[in-house]
């Protein structure tokens, strides 16, 4: 039976001749997957409007699948590739830990031109060290814009470090090799620091006070990618730290290497630092670039997917509800069916052919609007689009299947309807 412009078209018959009698009998009582599907998309296109709704929530489950795992492997892409151009550079050395002679744990020393050992090395763009200085409590105070006496962290620095850090100045300049080598007394004011002191330019050359001595404000810093508490500090050079204030070593070595020279440099480090005992340096490198990318995309997906499995959820019952609505609303349909002979399993794989067409049109519609806005979204940003293909391709098939498990209930309703119940009713 085909529904066609609202009639319904009964099976056709022929005569055979048995006995020297003709009997009718019904042609095709088994029902051929070519009329399966046909009266399956009869039933599916004599209600457009429905079936816009009913696929709706199909195209928007898929379409937020097949997005949101886009935009999660792009996303993770992209933080990556931040990751990579700085915290990927990024190797710290400090002293480890060694038996003092007495039994007691001490501290191991860096040597004062780690730096430059360290500069050596093919892949090291920079390296500089650092340590906090003690200068016996004196208090520091600006000359000539503030007079109160402040209590500022005092630290010390090489040349390099400022580079190594990411530090970006808002005026004057850093200190370099000929300031470091001569001892001379000048100093980097940290942002906050600066504004303690009450100094907020250096063209004019002021001069700050730690206790009785008397150090030139050369630069201010404006930002810096590391170590944040250099930006409450006065910042002298090592050489200076360490002929006025006693400073013993440096207390870390910070180098930032070449894009994906950070897993190479953290293994040679020690050696080129201490070649005698590398193994009492403790350093610090970054994973390497891969695993974080597929932590992140992992995390990312994770929460994604199950964004989209909701809306999944929700599209199968959008197609559920509409179907069983759809076999309440043609019982007589029904009933007329099986009058003439089609069985449950006809009327039953009509049905699930019906929702698995709607759930498979919504699978399409969504992979589509979902690359769409991955793509579209990889424009406006201006990022690297990412995308299995494969799950594009899967993404129809998963909304048919989605749809045949929807239509389940609905079809064995339809199935469990009895034809004289159905005529009466009708």
């Amino acid at each position: 039976m085909r529904r066609l412009s609202g009639r319904v078209r009964l099976p056709r018959f022929r005569r055979r001749r048995a006995g020297g009698r003709q009997r009718l009998t019904r042609r095709g009582r088994r029902m051929t997957l070519r009329d399966l599907f046909s009266e399956a998309l009869a039933g599916v296109a004599a209600r457009p409007s429905r079936l816009a709704l009913t696929t709706l929530g199909t195209v928007l489950g898929i379409a937020a699948l097949v997005a949101t795992i886009g935009l999660g492997q792009t996303a993770a892409g992209q933080i990556s590739d931040r990751f990579d151009a700085v915290a990927a550079t990024r190797v710290t050395v400090e002293p480890g830990e060694t038996d003092g002679p007495d039994g007691e744990v001490a501290l191991t020393q860096l040597p004062w031109d780690a730096p430059q050992r360290l500069e050596r090395l093919a892949g090291v763009a920079s390296a500089g060290t650092f340590a906090t200085v003690d200068v016996g409590g004196d208090p520091v105070r600006g000359v000539p814009y503030g007079t109160q006496e402040q209590t500022v962290p005092v630290a010390a620095a090489s040349p390099g470090l400022f580079d190594a850090l990411g530090a970006r100045l808002s005026g004057g300049r850093v200190f370099d090799e000929g300031h470091d080598e001569r001892g001379d007394a000048v100093v980097v004011l940290g942002r906050y620091a600066a504004d303690r002191l009450g100094i907020n330019r250096v063209d004019s050359q002021p001069s700050i006070f730690i206790g009785d001595r008397a150090f030139t404000v050369i630069g201010i810093l404006d930002a810096v990618d590391y170590r944040s508490e250099l930006q409450d500090s006065v910042i002298m050079p090592m050489t200076t730290a360490r002929e006025l204030y006693g400073l013993e070593a440096p207390e870390v070595l910070e180098v930032r290497t070449e894009l994906g020279a950070a897993q190479l440099i953290g293994r040679q480090a020690p050696i080129a630092v201490d070649p005698n005992n590398p193994d009492l340096l403790d350093v610090t490198a970054p994973p390497p670039p891969g695993s974080l990318r597929d932590n992140v995309s992992a995390d990312v997906n994770g929460l994604f997917l199950a964004l989209g499995g909701l809306a999944l959820l929700v599209g199968g019952l959008g197609i559920a509800n509409v179907t069983l609505l759809s076999v309440l609303e043609r019982v007589s349909e029904i009933g007329l069916r099986r009058a003439v002979g089609a069985g449950r399993s006809h009327v039953a794989g009509q049905f699930l052919v019906e929702s698995g067409i709607v759930g498979f049109l919504g699978g399409l519609i969504g992979s589509t609007v979902g690359v769409l806005a991955t793509v579209g979204v990889s424009v406006v940003r201006d990022w690297t689009p990412l995308l299995d293909i494969r799950l594009a391709l899967v993404a129809p098939l998963l909304g048919g299947a989605i749809g045949l498990v929807a239509g389940a209930y609905p079809a064995w309703r339809a199935s469990a309807v009895e034809p004289i119940t159905a005529l009466r009713s009708g």
